[in-house]
């Protein structure tokens, strides 16, 4: 079906196009960073965990698709390296789509209850479990504004979610949860116990600590970024306060103060915003296909990368190049399409990474597709293997796209934070540089991890990286958010007989 390949070439990314793409995100990067207000915040923690912190934490990670509470215990310089960290009563729900559009009261009240349900099995089973007040970490999976690693205010959330921004993170929370045990606290034996709110930080810096913590990491090897490619995309990483612009870096309160010139902190980079839209459009990789889908979306134009990389909108992107193929090159009329393809944001990435992406047969393939988006009853058009094809096809040249916009973003970025990042050790001596990630795409989506890093080795040396690095390598980080959330907690916590600090 060369047909078909001509169809999709705008879709593709060759590898000199991109190598520029890296060159000129890092440069883009550089400059949000010294003149963006809404992207390159540098976040309230320049301090990482290093393993030997131990206690007992509430974590919980509020994402883009679901909610997660867990009790984690932090275990130190455990002789187990495999298991230094302890996971109990772990619970997740869903976030239904009335509550993402509801008013942020109502949402945040439902996660108070979900919060006092963990809480409450944890008590039932030992109700000296806990004692008066509970230190939480939060991982909360959407962009805020952080003056200390205790508060956060709330910009425009994306990912489906109608929240107004300025709202504060720490208050709604705290509101939530009192709300429940203002209501049936009393029927609780012993009380509900107060919550005293830690750390909160974004899914990304979760995602860092959460490997930073692992007693795993092998010795000539760094965690210098975390990566989240999944509902969302974003990123994080180090970087030096003196290159970010003044109003970012005013006024925030360091768990670890310091006062050297190159004090750093994390920075979250909320990569997908309109600011990284430049080079996208400059090396002509941005399609007809995406305008179409950003003119649709809840915010046109606010996240141009996210629309072209995350799970959110990658099975809206398919839908939409499918149904230009049958509509406008085989000429079939829409009506006699199934329903479900002329409805917007009805094909999930999830379904395609399961069904599609996973069914090889193509005999397989045509029975699942009659079965999952039936034509209708008057129409003669039928799922063919050739339909099939088109749509397969179609999956792995969006998936393919994306895992490689991942990797030139990634190594932008760490071409973007100075050269000791890249090229940190004399010739003689070399080590990894580990990108912790995690997110749907990269631990289930078929091949998207092996496509990315192949794609980041073949970046790191097009582009000559090579001084005191062996290899960027990424390395999972299962869990990244809920884990991350309570290792952070910790990591403050102990801060007042151990401070770590790492720039």
């Amino acid at each position: 079906m060369g047909g078909l390949e001509n169809f999709l070439d705008p879709l593709a990314v060759q590898d000199d196009t991109l190598c520029q793409l890296a060159v000129d995100l890092s440069k883009t990067y550089r400059n949000l960073a010294l003149t963006s207000t809404d992207q390159f915040l540098a976040t309230p923690v320049n301090v990482l965990p290093h393993g030997r912190e131990r206690g007992k934490f509430l974590a919980i990670d509020v994402g883009g698709s679901n909610l997660r509470v867990a009790f984690i215990d932090l275990l130190g310089d455990s002789r187990d390296h495999l298991h230094n960290i302890s996971r109990s009563y772990e619970k997740s729900w869903s976030i239904e789509e009335h509550l993402k559009f509801d008013q942020a009261h109502d949402l945040f009240r439902w996660i108070g209850d979900c919060i006092a349900a963990v809480i409450r099995a944890c008590l039932s089973d030992d109700k000296d479990a806990l004692g008066s007040e509970i230190p939480i970490g939060i991982t909360f999976s959407f962009p805020m504004l952080q003056r200390s690693i205790t508060e956060a205010t709330l910009m425009p959330m994306g990912k489906g979610f109608a929240i107004s921004k300025d709202a504060n993170l720490a208050e709604l929370l705290l509101a939530g949860y009192a709300h429940t045990t203002a209501a049936n606290g009393h029927d609780s034996n012993p009380p509900l116990p107060k919550l005293k709110i830690t750390a909160i930080t974004n899914d990304t810096v979760a995602t860092l600590a959460s490997l930073s913590y692992s007693a795993g990491i092998k010795p000539n090897t760094r965690v210098v970024m975390g990566l989240i490619v999944g509902t969302g995309t974003n990123a994080t990483i180090p970087m030096e306060l003196r290159h970010l612009h003044e109003s970012k870096r005013s006024g925030i309160k360091m768990p670890a103060p310091s006062e050297s010139d190159e004090a750093s902190t994390i920075v979250n980079t909320e990569w997908t915003i309109k600011g990284t839209a430049g080079p996208l459009h400059d090396l002509g990789i941005v399609t007809r296909w995406d305008v179409a889908l950003d003119a649709a979306c809840e915010a046109p134009g606010f996240q141009p990368f996210e629309y072209m990389t995350s799970g959110r909108y990658l099975g809206e992107l398919v839908r939409l190049i499918v149904v230009d193929w049958f509509v406008n090159v085989e000429r079939t009329k829409p009506d006699d399409l199934p329903p479900a393809l002329n409805q917007r944001n009805s094909i999930s990435t999830v379904w395609l990474s399961r069904v599609v992406a996973k069914t090889p047969s193509p005999d397989k393939l045509v029975s699942v597709l009659q079965q999952d988006l039936q034509p209708p009853a008057t129409s003669s058009w039928s799922w063919t293997h050739e339909h099939a094809y088109v749509l397969k096809k179609t999956t792995e040249t969006v998936s393919l796209r994306s895992s490689k916009l991942i990797a030139a973003a990634t190594v932008g970025l760490m071409g973007c934070v100075a050269r000791k990042t890249l090229s940190g050790l004399p010739p003689e001596e070399t080590e990894d540089l580990v990108v912790a990630c995690t997110g749907g795409l990269f631990l289930q989506y078929p091949g998207f991890f092996r496509t990315c890093q192949d794609c980041i080795d073949d970046l790191v040396g097009e582009l000559n990286i090579k001084q005191g690095v062996r290899r960027v390598k990424l390395q999972e980080a299962p869990d990244g958010g809920i884990i991350g959330a309570g290792v952070l907690a910790g990591t403050v916590w102990n801060l007042p007989n151990d401070v770590a600090m790492q720039s």
